[in-house]
């Protein structure tokens, strides 16, 4: 072995570049708080290894994303730990990305000659929320499709680029095949090439520069890397692989329903790294979205990235940089109040998709004229509806509402039912089919349904149903009630003109009858 390892350093000069690494002399009192960048490092490997194994079973198409998440999660061998390990991985690699940022900023590592260094470290930064972001998409499943549709629509709000962005990133004018496989050529080529050249720049500058040490000099002997720092960067490295395996045997991440686009009652909830960002937008509605979506985050990165200009004086010391400490403590103290509240919400709209929706009811009320019952029950050729999970596309299952004959020839004839029916069917049996029994729920309130299901929900929202895409929708209806009474309200379905010479919405005196626009308006004056 010795005349091997000669004739390899003779050819390669590897023990210069050995030395080179674990011989690297470190001041004085460098202690746990440098571990930071190395459990970060760490992690960033264990995305590699197991996004790389990820993709010998990953299918990025449409058809067999999400089939071939699943068949990792329960039919690969280790699959559930290799997944669990880079999703909760993520989620690790940005909180050490944000420790290993404030404890830069507070030892005051990023003044010169480090500058370089810094600006590098902002960039991995940006690259490994765009590599948790562009690994959402993956899997495929409606909580990934509805959380990249919201991102695809904030991508296109700067004004110019944006929509040619949009676009871009979206591979044409709607979700579909492109946008997935965009989406993952970014995340496994794109990103993943430009995170190593990062990261090789970023140790190059830092062993250049030396790591700058304790903010005051410490008394002792210069000691090397290895054997005393790169004991302490093995142990945190061994409790964080400890940690996300302890997360993923407690639980596997969860993989909802396959992507449904024609499913408007879904509220997408992004995960919590970026719940903040989405809580912003919340106080800035309509036109002012660009201000929480572009403007807001993007001087507070121009400030992160200049932050060794405004903070120019050569004294590290913390007590001599109040000013900067001080607002970089606000800017935490926001970014957590943000995403707790962004927390709160996500629970509290995630507790309202157990909801039936109007739109469901009235699909409840039309099933039973659908003539389903002749092929659908405990003694038909098909099992009942609701009895099993839906593994057909809801673009199927209208077709076959709206054609029967497609797979039963000649069993019964198409139910004369408009779009707007059709869609309340495909909700219903949607709904039904993942275990949630029909609600108890008044005559009135079904009648109500029918009518918002036929009428009124391709412009008006109600509980997150509902409404279009254009600017002249009408208002979201879910608490209407506290605005106005229900005379009022009838008057604006019958003849809307009556109220406002300048609206848009038709009349509906001569498409409602009388006791319709009573009932109604009876029921939107309830919803307080």
């Amino acid at each position: 072995m010795g005349h091997l390892r000669d004739w390899l350093h003779a050819r390669s000069g590897y023990r210069t570049g050995v030395s080179h690494l674990l011989d690297e002399p470190l001041p004085p009192g460098t202690g746990w708080w440098f571990t930071l960048g190395s459990a970060l490092l760490f992690l960033i490997a264990v995305q590699v290894v197991t996004g790389a194994v990820l993709t010998m079973y990953y299918a990025p198409t449409p058809d067999h994303a999400w089939e071939s998440v699943r068949f990792i999660m329960r039919d690969a061998r280790l699959g559930w730990l290799v997944r669990g390990l880079h999703f909760f991985g993520a989620s690790a690699v940005v909180v050490f990305m944000a420790l290993h940022l404030l404890r830069v900023i507070f030892f005051g590592s990023y003044k010169a000659p480090r500058e370089l260094t810094w600006l590098t470290g902002v960039a991995l930064l940006i690259v490994l929320l765009a590599l948790a972001l562009t690994g959402y998409l993956l899997p495929w499943d409606r909580r990934a499709y509805w959380a990249t549709v919201v991102t695809i629509n904030l991508v296109a709000l700067p004004p110019l680029i944006g929509p040619a962005l949009a676009e871009l990133v979206r591979g044409g004018s709607e979700i579909g095949a492109l946008t997935l496989t965009r989406w993952y050529s970014a995340h496994v080529i794109l990103l993943p090439a430009l995170l190593l050249l990062l990261v090789g720049l970023h140790l190059f500058l830092m062993r250049r520069h030396g790591i700058s040490g304790p903010v005051k000099k410490a008394s002792g002997p210069v000691l090397p890397f290895f054997p005393y720092q790169a004991a302490r960067d093995v142990t945190v490295a061994l409790i964080v692989a400890v940690a996300l395996v302890v997360l993923t045997w407690s639980g596997m991440p969860a993989l909802e329903a396959p992507a449904d686009p024609s499913d408007a009652t879904y509220v997408p909830r992004p995960e919590w790294y970026f719940l903040g960002l989405f809580q912003l937008l919340k106080y800035f509605p309509g036109r002012w979205e660009i201000v929480g979506a572009v403007i807001l985050p993007g001087l507070a990165l121009a400030a992160l990235a200049l932050l060794p200009w405004i903070d120019r004086g050569p004294d590290r010391d913390p007590r001599s940089r109040r000013v900067v400490l001080t607002a970089v403590a606000a800017a935490v103290a926001i970014v957590v109040a943000l995403t707790t509240a962004g927390w709160r919400d996500t629970g509290r709209e995630a507790s309202r998709t157990g909801l039936w929706t109007p739109r469901q009811i009235a699909g409840s009320v039309l099933i039973g004229n659908a003539g389903c019952d002749r092929c659908h029950g405990e003694t038909a050729m098909a099992d009942p509806i609701g009895t099993s999970p839906l593994v057909r596309p809801p673009s199927w299952l209208a077709s076959h509402i709206v054609d029967p004959e497609m797979i039963a020839p000649g069993l019964r004839p198409p139910p004369r039912a408009n779009q707007r029916e059709v869609d309340a069917l495909v909700a219903y049996v949607a709904w039904v089919s993942r275990g949630e029994a029909p609600p108890a729920v008044p005559d009135a309130t079904r009648a109500a349904a029918l009518i918002f299901a036929r009428h009124c929900v391709s412009c008006h929202r109600l509980d997150g149903d509902g409404g279009g895409q254009g600017d002249d929708d009408g208002p979201d209806l879910s608490r209407i009630g506290g605005k106005q009474n229900m005379l009022t309200l009838r008057r604006w379905i019958a003849d809307p003109e009556s109220i406002d010479p300048d609206a848009t919405m038709p009349a509906f005196e001569n498409k409602l009858t009388l006791n319709e626009l009573d009932t109604i308006a009876a029921y939107l004056a309830s919803r307080r």
